[in-house]
């Protein structure tokens, strides 16, 4: 089992910056990829990025790529999506997930695990 907690999220305006981090409980997070999910006003939960349990391999949405960078501690059970030159199509709630298997990692349905999700708001 593992627990997920976002953190990070908030209002910023356009151009600007946020981080957010996402704590996981459980001893085997360590080899488990980790995404980033997010969910626009009535959109559907859309793909941001990805990172491999060792954090060898990242992979982001075309949207993101260039802008936002995932990274992770293994050590603090903790994966990271740094978030920069924010546009206000960024607006949503931002989700945290994690995969026991890495084999499709744009794919949500890999995802056993799931945050509670953390609001980002980009102003323009």
């Amino acid at each position: 089992q593992v627990q997920l907690v976002e953190s990070g999220g908030g209002l910023v305006q356009a151009g600007g910056s946020l981080r957010l981090s996402c704590a996981a409980s459980g001893r085997t997070f360590r080899s488990y990829t980790m995404g980033w999910f997010r969910q626009g006003p009535g959109k559907e939960r859309d793909f941001v990025a990805a990172i491999s349990w060792s954090g060898g391999n990242t992979y982001y949405a075309n949207s993101v790529k260039g802008r936002f960078t995932i990274s992770r501690d293994n050590a603090k059970n903790t994966v990271y999506l740094q978030m920069n030159s924010l546009k206000s199509d960024d607006t949503a709630v931002y989700y945290c997930a994690a995969d026991p298997y890495g084999l499709r990692p744009y794919s949500a349905h890999e995802y056993d695990y799931w945050g509670q999700g953390t609001q980002v708001t980009v102003s323009s």
